[in-house]
């Protein structure tokens, strides 16, 4: 997996509020934690989309569903909810 750099652009009491906790959580820098809190928000996004997903899919289920439909529902959800946390 390539990495790519991007610049980031900060207030300074921000950036203070991330050493502190880089330094008490044990990050081993600024880089490490950022990373970290990217990966979590994209990780909470994704579940977001997959509950509604499965939302819908309930209201979709008050209707007839047959055994094909039922099975196609199924693996599409579990398939979502894999890639969500793997």
């Amino acid at each position: 997996m390539t990495t790519e750099m991007i610049t980031l652009k900060l207030e300074d009491k921000f950036l203070t509020d991330i050493d502190c906790i880089v330094e008490r959580e044990g990050y081993q820098n600024r880089t490490e934690f950022i990373r970290n809190a990217l990966r979590e928000k994209v990780e909470e996004v994704r579940l977001r989309d997959a509950m509604k997903e499965i939302a819908h899919l309930k209201g979709a289920s008050k209707k007839k569903t047959s055994e094909e439909e039922y099975e196609r529902i199924r693996e599409k959800a579990f398939e979502e909810l894999s890639k969500k946390f793997r």
